[in-house]
C-alpha cells in the first residue's frame, strides 16, 4: 500500500515540472511573497547580504527550473535572465533534502548530487548560510511538511537504491 507521503513523492516530479510552464512573472510574485515571509528575519539580520550585487542562480535541473535571486534593497529579489556568479544545481529531491535537513551541504557537494559552479567565496558564504538558517524560523506546519517529505525521500531512495528516481 502506498503511504501518502510516498504517493506525494512520486507525483512530485511530474506535479512540479509543471512549474515551467508558468509565466516567470507569476513565479516570480510567489517565490518573492514566499521569500519575504520565510526569511524576513535572517535578511533583517543581514544574512542575505552575500548576495547584495551578486546573483546565485538555483536550477532544478529535473523540473527544467531555475531562478535568479539577489538581495536587493526590498529584500531577496528574482530575475529571470540575470547573469550569474553562483550556480547551484540539482534535482528536485535533492533541494527537498537539503530543506528538510535530511542531508547537509557538503555531503549533497561532495557527492556531486548538488553541483556548485562559479565564485567559490560567494558558494561558501551561501553554505554557511544554510547552515545556519534555523528551521524553527518556518511556520511549523512548513517544517513538519518537509521533515515529513523529506524522512519518506530517504525511506524511498534506501529502499529503491535511486536518489534521483521521480
Amino acid at each position: 500500500m502506498l503511504n501518502p507521503a510516498r504517493a506525494l513523492l512520486r507525483a512530485g516530479g511530474p506535479l512540479l515540472a509543471l512549474g515551467r510552464h508558468t509565466p516567470f512573472l507569476m513565479q516570480r510574485l510567489v517565490i518573492e511573497k514566499s521569500m519575504a515571509r520565510l526569511f524576513a528575519a535572517p535578511v533583517a539580520e543581514g544574512s542575505f547580504d552575500c548576495l547584495q550585487g551578486r546573483w546565485l542562480r538555483l536550477e532544478v535541473a529535473d523540473l527544467g527550473l531555475a531562478w535568479n535571486v539577489t538581495r536587493g534593497r526590498l529584500g531577496l529579489q528574482l530575475n529571470e535572465h540575470a547573469r550569474a556568479d553562483l550556480v547551484i544545481r540539482g534535482n528536485w529531491r535533492e533541494f527537498l533534502l537539503l530543506a528538510s535537513r535530511y542531508e547537509d551541504p557538503d555531503t549533497l557537494f561532495f557527492r556531486r548530487r548538488l553541483t556548485i559552479e562559479g565564485d567559490t567565496e560567494l558558494g561558501l558564504e551561501i553554505k554557511n548560510l544554510i547552515d545556519s538558517l534555523d528551521p524553527d524560523d518556518l511556520p511549523p506546519r512548513l517544517w513538519q511538511t518537509l521533515r515529513w517529505l523529506g524522512g519518506e525521500a530517504v525511506i524511498d531512495e534506501r529502499t529503491h537504491g535511486q536518489p534521483h528516481a521521480a
